[in-house]
């Protein structure tokens, strides 16, 4: 592949999930119910992959991807699906009860640090002292873009928002496990869209049982809202996405492509500014140029792992 093929080949789906990515929170919220007292978080995060596996088995399918469940196959789907289908998702819709969607994508925007401290641990791809600067820039904006909402919402109380960050946490080291592990060799030889197809069968079946055990029988939001943000969070979200995300992960490394966390809020943030009445403040101003200068400065920086050993990967 050429250099211009493979600049390409990672810029437009970057484009692409980042932008769909950005207008998840404010549905996920949504998805809670007004006050949250809509169906269960539970519930919505498995009906959300239940119909996320459904679409991709059909997708594996059409791409022609071998679909027999091979041990090694169940065995990465099954790391991939409840690290990120299952803990993940769980964890970030919890987080979504207890503070706003902006602060939860914030607090989220930092992914590109474990990603990158685990793709060093588990990968040996060490970062480069250009790629920690730009980190370092980008993690500032996304501090100021945190004091900004702590500001904008000044009823939130110590509790709750501990409470809130600490399953945004949960949530973000689940992402990161997942990122890097379906970045090893072995995993990356499998199937692509088959190894997702399993991975979300794997994570809905547990989304089902922890729904059960922790909210009980399924409930139904009767609005069409709920149903078509749930096909949008579903096929587009999570089908779409983590088909253009994978193969980018692969190519340029977990932490570079987590970089795409760090603009997620601040698209958040502008559809909040025309669905929710977000008011721009310099502070948040400031926070957005700074991620967005950061990720741009590091995803300048040479990607010596997986582009250099493994240029058509995904």
């Amino acid at each position: 592949m050429t250099t211009t093929g493979a600049t390409r080949a990672v810029i437009v789906p970057f484009i692409i999930f980042t932008l769909i990515w950005g207008s998840t929170w404010i549905v996920i919220r949504d998805q809670l119910g007004p006050g949250g007292d809509g169906v269960p978080a539970q519930w919505s995060v498995a009906y959300r992959f239940i119909l996320a596996a459904a679409a991709m088995f059909a997708v594996a399918r059409w791409k022609g991807d071998d679909l027999r469940p091979t041990r090694p196959m169940l065995v990465a789907a099954a790391v991939v699906g409840i690290s990120q289908f299952t803990i993940n998702f769980n964890a970030v819709y919890m987080a979504e009860h207890y503070v706003t969607s902006g602060l939860v994508a914030t607090v989220f925007a930092l992914l590109m640090l474990p990603n990158a401290l685990l793709a060093w641990w588990m990968l040996g791809h060490r970062p480069t002292g250009r790629f920690l600067g730009a980190s370092a820039i980008a993690a500032a904006g996304i501090g100021l873009l945190f004091i900004h909402e702590l500001r904008s919402n000044p009823t939130v109380d110590g509790r709750t928002l501990a409470i809130g960050i600490a399953w945004t946490i949960v949530g973000l080291l689940g992402a990161s496990l997942s990122n890097v592990y379906q970045a090893r060799g072995p995993v990356q030889k499998l199937p692509l869209f088959a190894l997702l197809a399993w991975a979300m069968l794997i994570g809905a079946l547990c989304d089902v049982v922890i729904a059960f055990a922790l909210a009980g029988p399924p409930v139904i939001d009767p609005r069409p809202a709920y149903w078509l943000g749930l096909a949008w969070l579903a096929l587009a979200a999570s089908v779409l996405c983590f088909s253009l995300y994978y193969p980018v992960v692969r190519r340029i490394g977990p932490g570079k492509a987590a970089y795409s966390s760090a603009i997620v809020p601040i698209i958040a943030m502008a559809l909040s500014t025309a669905f929710e009445g977000f008011r721009w403040t310099t502070l948040a101003a400031a926070g957005a140029a700074l991620a967005i200068g950061g990720m741009v400065l590091a995803l300048w920086t040479r990607a010596k792992p997986l582009d250099v050993a493994n240029p058509d990967a995904g």
